[in-house]
């Protein structure tokens, strides 16, 4: 197997030629964004958003469970962002309605308020909260949706209380008016003459109620449909459903008598179709799962759509991608941004023979892929909820905050088609979960394995958790230190299945030297047989801490296991991510209990040199006026880097949790 690009230059990159400090000027590098349409804090496209309402004049109004920069219920209008109502946790992100006064939005758990199950009314004016309306008898769900539809309706606001079986009617004060019994009702939508639509989404049903409450007619989807989000457009007297069953796409009926669909919008099968593009891709009305449809009063649609990822804190990780079309349905525009806590991998084409000119202009976090600059373009959604139900990536238990972080490794050569190996892991990770892709399946990744051992995954044959770092590296190998051994177990990739899965041989342990235990974080680069061991804090619970110790050992395959050269000892108080590639190790730092430093220092990405151990410059921010950067770096697998030897190009990226995107640094060392 040839790997797909060489890192390693020393014969450039000597100390001789190191230079201090040499890209802590502006003009030496440059700082750049993808993964959010806008790239400032004041400018961002919110986080995740999982449910919308439009107002007649075109304000779209969208409610995430959370929002690092802003307030929960985002603001835009124009595909512009015109701020954001509430605190950013203080929705569910479930349900948003309202009229020409309010707002009214599923309002996340919270014990002052009593739990979970209830609804906030915001005043669009002041964009303050003046009532609490008590929606459901259960009121101890922390991340499950209680109220899962709203709707407004003249003088009258309908509630969808999901374990409580009921749709619930109040007026705009909160005062009850009616219970109307429903099996898990969502999505709601309310039509010219009164009546109720209720959404069933696992059961591919929308019931019809009279304003009275009566059952008067049911629209049977088919049976893998699910109906996910709703609208009634009076002009047509349609009514719209979004479907995010394996069409992917909105269907409309006429309902002025008995309902029958009247036709279709976007794409069947949405970014899974493989008639008119590659499965996975985002494009044109190729949708993910719908969760929000509406109107303004010129008759332009909007469609809210949640992409694919993660279940631990209730899609905060898939990304918000909200697209505007004319009344002929053409595009006008479209606002996206990546989800909460995610990476980007620099990496080459994701096309079946990608072109050499493209590596480091694509990235790929564990869900989604992007490329360009400025924002970038939203390539795909590597997530398949159809065919792979059970994909880690959406259903993990484990504990370490869904499975939002990527490592990528491509085999292969330039021109020629590549084998792709993602390892997908949480914020603090202490399980790994494994995918290849292959041609048949475009872009999306199918899962292979875990590390330890999940479910039906027995990959690496150990119920070890790794909790002394952990690497796939540029040749595919994988490098663990697995809990309670004290020992980095080394796995190497042997070949790939004719489908593109990987194979791996049995794990081969080396002891952790002593002068770096307690091991926390692992980084092995094959192109110069280096290995990269940094210290935990000795005495800590918290096994992810990084201490400030990093030993560098040149020659680690061909035995030097012992004697480190360099050892970097860093000076700047709780390093989080590390990241190395050719010559140079990135190390970015969390806010952690020291005094609180300025977001100057919180900012950084230092770069050390392999060879000599000496800090040769300091990353921060470019271009302040364009590109936000963040705060710290919170995250293990935070940082990720790529060398470019044809062109001497570093990049390195970082997750900005406050902004909904991916920092991008070019330079040259």
């Amino acid at each position: 197997m040839k790997r797909i690009h060489a890192l390693f230059v020393a014969a450039v990159l000597t100390a001789a030629n190191a230079s201090p400090c040499l890209a802590q000027t502006q003009s030496q590098y440059t700082t750049d964004w993808v993964a959010n349409t806008f790239g400032t804090d004041a400018t961002h496209v919110g986080n995740a958003a999982r449910s919308m309402w439009v107002a007649p004049e075109g304000t779209i109004y969208t409610a995430s469970m959370w929002d690092e920069g802003e307030g929960g219920v985002a603001i835009y209008q124009g595909g512009q962002n015109k701020g954001s109502i509430g605190l950013h946790n203080e929705f569910q992100g479930s349900a948003i309605t309202g009229n020409a006064t309010f707002v009214f939005a599923a309002l996340q758990f919270n014990s002052a308020i009593g739990g979970s199950g209830f609804v906030g009314r915001f005043n669009r004016s002041t964009q303050t909260r003046d009532l609490v309306i008590p929606v459901s008898a259960d009121t101890s769900e922390q991340r499950a949706d209680v109220v899962t539809g709203l709707a407004t309706s003249g003088s009258l606001l309908y509630a969808s209380d999901f374990p409580g079986n009921r749709v619930r009617v109040y007026t705009l004060d909160g005062a009850s008016q009616l219970d109307i019994p429903v099996s898990s009702p969502g999505a709601l939508a309310v039509d010219g003459a009164g009546n109720i639509w209720v959404a069933q989404k696992g059961r591919g049903l929308i019931r019809k109620f009279s304003p009275a409450g009566a059952l008067l007619d049911t629209i049977r989807m088919a049976s893998t449909s699910r109906p996910s989000a709703l609208y009634y457009d009076a002009p047509t007297q349609d009514l719209w459903v979004g479907d995010e069953g394996p069409d992917m796409n909105i269907k409309y009926y006429h309902i002025t008598r008995k309902p029958t669909l009247a036709g279709t919008f976007g794409v069947r099968g949405g970014y899974l179709d493989t008639k008119y593009g590659v499965k996975g891709q985002i494009g044109d009305k190729r949708f993910t799962r719908v969760v929000g449809i509406g109107k303004d009063s010129t008759g332009n649609l909007y469609v809210l759509t949640n992409p694919w990822g993660g279940t631990w804190d209730l899609a905060r990780h898939g990304g918000t991608d909200l697209h505007a079309f004319d009344p002929s349905g053409n595009t006008m525009w479209k606002l996206q941004s990546l989800g909460f806590e995610v990476n980007g991998v620099p990496g080459p084409s994701p096309d079946p023979v990608p072109d050499a000119i493209t590596y480091g202009q694509y990235f790929y976090s564990s869900s989604n892929i992007y490329t360009g600059t400025a924002g970038g373009t939203f390539v795909a959604n590597t997530i398949d909820p159809i065919a792979y139900p059970s994909d880690p990536r959406l259903t993990s238990t484990t504990g370490d905050r869904d499975e939002n972080f990527a490592q990528m490794a491509f085999i292969g050569q330039p021109g020629k088609p590549l084998n792709r190996i993602l390892v997908a892991s949480g914020q603090s990770p202490a399980h790994f979960f494994f995918y290849h892709f292959n041609k048949a399946n475009g872009y999306i990744a199918i899962p292979d394995g875990a590390l330890p051992n999940t479910g039906p995954f027995n990959t690496f044959k150990t119920t070890a958790l790794v909790t002394g770092g952990f690497c796939l590296d540029s040749d595919g190998d994988v490098w663990a230190g697995l809990d309670g051994t004290n020992q980095i177990w080394h796995y190497s990739l042997t070949g790939f299945k004719a489908d593109g899965t990987p194979i791996w041989g049995a794990g081969v342990p080396t002891a952790v030297p002593t002068s770096v235990q307690p091991l926390t974080r692992i980084i092995y680069l094959p192109e110069s047989d280096t290995m990269i061991l940094a210290q935990g804090v000795a005495g800590s619970a918290d096994w992810s801490q990084m201490g400030t110790r990093i030993e560098v050992y040149h020659g680690w395959r061909a035995g030097n296991t012992s004697a480190p050269n360099p050892v970097i000892n860093i000076t700047r108080a709780t390093p989080r991510s590390i990241t190395a590639s050719a010559n140079y190790l990135f190390v970015g730092y969390v806010y952690s209990g020291q005094s609180v430093p300025s977001r100057d220092v919180l900012q950084d990405i230092d770069a050390f040199n392999l060879t000599t151990g000496t800090l040769d410059a300091t990353l921060n921010n470019s271009n302040p006026n364009a590109v936000s950067v963040g705060d710290d770096v919170d995250s293990m697998y935070s940082l990720r880097s790529y060398f470019n030897e044809g062109t001497g190009e570093y990049v390195v990226t970082r997750d900005n949790f406050n902004d909904s995107s991916i920092v991008v640094y070019r330079f040259h060392l």
